[in-house]
């Protein structure tokens, strides 16, 4: 069967390609890079080098402009490098052209991130909708390169007269497409019903961007052992603990964590895994304070909780890795203005309660700094909605 190309070795070397576009500043690029690079030995390989050019919007069939294009071809060929990763999806047409010049391997963002969920996903839900992503990705960059799909379909006649094996491998596709649509229909269900079955307790749910702290934390207040790793999406199932705080019980759960860009397909494959976001009571958005652009990650949260629906629940901001914040105070004699960089812990703190018009918390979930205030805030939050819920039963506390 088709499967994406996979980075396999860690001695594969890598060469990174961004653009700088109207719709970003120049400083964002070297931002957005770094998340790449990231992203790119978190898959396994190394990266050797970076090319950027500014252009209006990306080539139509090239994505850079010929003289760029030109320019890495000469560094691949010199360099031995077999593989290129470019920070934005690419049309089907301009991966044949680019792979035509470069006559390496070619990943997208898109393709990257998914080869990361299909090598993180360990049980059979997980593994089902990164499959589902990662055919509904390919059937449209379906070329004749892909002779190699399987012909069984049920015996003699099924294959129309004429048929090319192009299309048949397209149908092939759109069958797998199509079990695997239900197949997570049918796991969908069983979802819900499990949702259903917990009962009456309240539920809280950790979002945020990927790597921030939210499987560290998880384990912090329901003594459980999430897995959790210095690495891009380390949790792609959403694990849920029942957590009690005083003599109040609740459910925690931890769930997969957002990046920029983000591929549709893949959200939508991960509706079943969202949709504890969506039924849950409390949102505990956790935030990496020590990352320079903290403040951008807390956007793009918003807006991926705002496109599934999710962005109308309660939300709590948890500014985690406060032990690895550092800051740079400015001299008396300073009269330039203050940047983020120049904010102590208490002045951002302040900050963030003015322009959230609500509370926020700083911890260090590793180093179990502030933990006690924490779990006496989210007691109260869990308590009020309770005490709403069932006026009747508040004999727990």
């Amino acid at each position: 069967m088709p499967k994406l190309i996979t980075i396999e070795k860690i001695t594969e070397k890598a060469i990174l390609v961004g653009l700088i576009t109207q719709n970003q500043k120049t400083s964002d690029i070297n931002e957005y890079l770094d998340e790449l690079e990231f992203l790119t030995k978190t898959a396994g390989a190394i990266t050797v080098k970076r090319f950027t050019q500014k252009l209006e919007t990306q080539n139509a069939k090239t994505f850079v402009g010929s003289g760029k294009l030109h320019e890495i071809s000469l560094y691949i060929k010199e360099n031995d490098i077999n593989l290129v990763i470019f920070d934005d999806e690419l049309s089907p047409s301009q991966l044949r052209n680019i792979e035509k010049e470069f006559k390496c391997k070619i990943l997208d963002r898109t393709n990257l991130i998914l080869d990361i969920f299909a090598k993180r996903a360990k049980t059979s839900h997980a593994k089902t909708q990164v499959e589902l992503a990662q055919y509904k990705y390919l059937l449209p960059r379906l070329t004749r390169m892909w002779t190699h799909l399987e012909r069984q379909r049920g015996g003699i006649g099924l294959r129309g007269p004429g048929e090319t094996e192009i299309e048949t491998d397209r149908r092939i596709i759109r069958d797998k497409i199509s079990r695997l649509k239900l197949q997570l229909a049918k796991i969908d269900k069983q979802k819900a019903v499990q949702r259903k079955n917990r009962g009456k307790l309240i539920r809280v749910a950790l979002v945020g961007y990927t790597n921030v702290g939210k499987s560290t934390l998880m384990n912090l207040i329901s003594k459980s052992d999430v897995f959790a790793e210095n690495k891009l999406f380390a949790t792609l199932d959403t694990t849920v603990r029942k957590v009690v705080i005083e003599n109040l019980p609740f459910l925690l759960s931890d769930t997969v964590g957002f990046i920029r860009k983000l591929p549709h397909d893949l959200i939508e494959s991960f509706k079943s895994t969202l949709d504890e976001l969506r039924e849950s009571d409390i949102l505990l958005h956790v935030v990496d304070i020590s990352h320079p652009n903290f403040d951008d990650q807390i956007d793009i949260v918003k807006k991926t909780l705002f496109d599934i629906k999710a962005s109308d629940k309660p939300t709590f901001l948890v500014f985690n890795k406060i032990d690895s914040f550092s800051y740079i105070q400015k001299e008396d004699d300073d009269l330039s203005p203050k940047t983020k960089e120049n904010y102590s812990l208490e002045e951002l703190k302040n900050s963030w309660i003015a322009k959230e018009n609500t509370p926020c918390i700083f911890i260090s979930a590793k180093q179990k700094e502030n933990i006690n205030e924490f779990k006496n805030i989210l007691y109260d939050k869990v308590k009020e909605i309770h005490e709403k819920r069932y006026p009747y039963n508040n004999f727990l506390y």
